[in-house]
This record gives structure tokens, sequence and C-alpha cells, in this order.
């Protein structure tokens, strides 16, 4: 397992202002943002810019948190990466919703039409409460999205594309954004096409958009922060830490975009009690020539070959977690993924 652990990465006591923080920032954040949402939505507001300004707003705070309260200094310091965030902030995050619902929606849409006819039925329980309609709609979206982070960690074809997500050195809350967009196209589809197919609100498909928005933000963040009973329902920064280990060992779990239950369902889920991962062992390992630069991040999938390690000693599939250390087994690897995957 992970050998060298940071002084300032490790488990440590939290009090006053400090310990209400990291207990408390987490559900008022996200509870402030969905209401405010739906105070918007129900003013007449668009659903597009007012998820994005409330995304803004939340991401403002997190930045003053993480200044305030780093998990880990080390993280505070750029590693020639804003920019590169950035852009894809604005390119993947922005961008390929926009292509999805000018591309897709509309088909989608017209398929909703027709299988509502077909049963005679609406699928979608418009009537619930609209607090359980979004919980209806996050578990349905994360099912397919788990299935195809899971398999991006098994598969190279899959892997070169989600491989930038992990190429950031820090966890901070804007490389929340980082994927390559064949990946952020792939996982947004999947979690909005079943959505919309099924018939799902307006309103509900902007929370869900929100929370995404929201619950992501705070998986990267480098805030110190305590989650309790919040590990077993949301994929949240105590546990996605461990998915951006470059230990395969630890890195192949917590696949949950917004929620952990998938996980714990299928039994991927993986938060040691005695330790926590160290600021250095975060990104990519055996892969130091992986690009830094948008561009270069986007075309690295083309050059696959060139970029892949091909020279540290091949892992043998047996090194698996000590099970005391973990919460559920270990995600089986073959060992030819070993010699490929590097976080």
């Amino acid at each position: 397992m992970t050998a060298a652990i940071r002084s300032d990465s490790s488990p440590r006591p939290l009090t006053g202002v400090r310990w209400l923080v990291a207990w408390t920032i987490f559900p008022l954040v996200l509870g402030l943002s969905l209401v405010a949402c739906v105070i918007a939505l129900r003013g007449g507001a668009s659903p597009g810019w007012t998820v994005l300004a409330i995304s803004l707003i939340a991401g403002a705070v997190l930045l003053v948190a993480e200044r305030l309260q780093p998990h880990a200094t080390y993280w505070l310091q750029p590693q020639r990466d804003v920019a590169t965030d950035v852009t894809h902030a604005v390119l993947s995050s922005l961008l390929v919703p926009a292509m999805f619902e000018a591309a897709v929606a509309s088909l989608l849409l017209a398929g909703a039409v027709w299988i509502s006819t077909l049963v005679g039925v609406s699928l979608w329980p418009a009537a619930w409460p609209l607090g359980v309609q979004l919980a209806l709609a996050l578990l349905v979206a994360e099912l397919g999205q788990y299935w195809w982070h899971r398999l991006a960690h098994r598969h190279d074809a899959l892997w070169r594309f989600h491989a930038t997500h992990h190429s950031s050195r820090r966890l901070y809350w804007l490389n929340s954004c980082r994927f390559h967009p064949v990946d952020s196209m792939a996982q947004y589809t999947l979690e909005a096409a079943p959505l919309v197919l099924l018939g799902c609100p307006a309103e509900v498909l902007a929370l869900f958009t929100l929370s995404t928005a929201v619950i992501g933000m705070f998986q990267h963040a480098n805030i110190e922060l305590r989650c309790g009973v919040f590990n077993w329902v949301f994929s949240l920064t105590e546990l996605h830490r461990w998915h951006h280990s470059r230990d395969l060992r630890e890195g192949n779990s917590n696949f949950g975009a917004n929620l952990i239950v998938w996980d714990v369902l299928f039994g991927t889920r993986f938060l040691p009690a005695d330790r926590e991962l160290a600021a250095e062992n975060v990104g990519l390992a055996g892969m130091p020539q992986f690009p830094r630069t948008y561009w270069g991040q986007i075309t690295s999938p083309f050059r696959w070959k060139t970029l892949r390690e091909t020279t540290s000693p091949r892992r043998d599939e047996s090194q698996q977690p000590e099970p005391a250390k973990r919460t559920a087994p270990a995600e089986p690897v073959a060992a030819a993924t070993f010699n490929r995957r590097s976080a």
C-alpha cells in the first residue's frame, strides 16, 4: 500500500470553528444551492443560467474555504494546472451539455412521448415530492455512469480518454471539471438519457445538474471535511481522494459521481479508517510525459502508445489491499491492466 504519509494529509483533530465548518459546509452549501434553484425556477428564471450562476457561487465559497481550511497545504500550490482546468470547465462542463441538448435531447424527448403513449401512462412519478424525485433521478442516472466509469478503469480503449481526469497532480475544487470531451459526453449521455426517456420534468433535471456540479466540486475540494454518515450516501472528498491514488489497489474504487450507493452494492467502496492518502500520491504513476496543457490532453488518446508507461515493473493482480483496510472487496483488475493503467 502507500508507504509515505505526509504530515499535512494525516488525520488531525478539529476544534471550534474548524470543526463546525468541517461538519456543516457540505450540507449547507448543497441545501442552500438547491433551495435557491427552486426559488429561481419557480420565479421564471432560465434553468441553464440559474444552474450556472449558483454553481459559480458555490465554487467561490469552496475557493475561499480551501484557503482558510485546507486538507493539504501541498495542494494549495498551482501545478501549472489552473488555465488547463478553466479551459476544461468551459469546454467540457458547459459545451458538452449544450451539444447534448442540440444533438440528442430532442430525439430522446420524442422517444419519451412515444414510450408514454405506448404504455398509456407517464413513466416518471411527477406527483412525488420534489426532493424524492431528485433522489430518484440521482439513483437512475448514477447507475450507467458507475459502470462506464468502472469499465474506463479496466479497458485501455476507454482509459486513454479517462486518464485526463486522473492527470491532475493535486486535488482542488476546479479539477472536478477536468475531463476529456469524449469521456464527458459519454458520461453525460449515460446520466441524462434515462432521465429524459422516462419523462423527468425540467425542474428535476435542473436540480440534478446543479447537484452534480456542487457534489463534484466537493469531491475534489482541498478542504478539511468530516462527512460522517454522508460517506454512505454521497461520493464525497474523503472517499474520492482514494479514487485518485496512484496505487491501483486504492484507485480502482469509489466510482460514484454523486452517490456511493452503487459502490456499496457492487463492492467497490473503499475508505480506510486508520489513515489518509498522502498528498503527493495523487495522479498518474509512470506517465511523466502526460501533457499538462489542454490541447495536449485533448490529443493524448490519439498519441497513447508514445505516452503510456512501458518501463516500470509489471505488477501482479494478486497484489490486493489488506482486508482490514477496506470497507469492501477490491476491484478485480487484470494483470494487463496494471501494465497500462496508472491511477
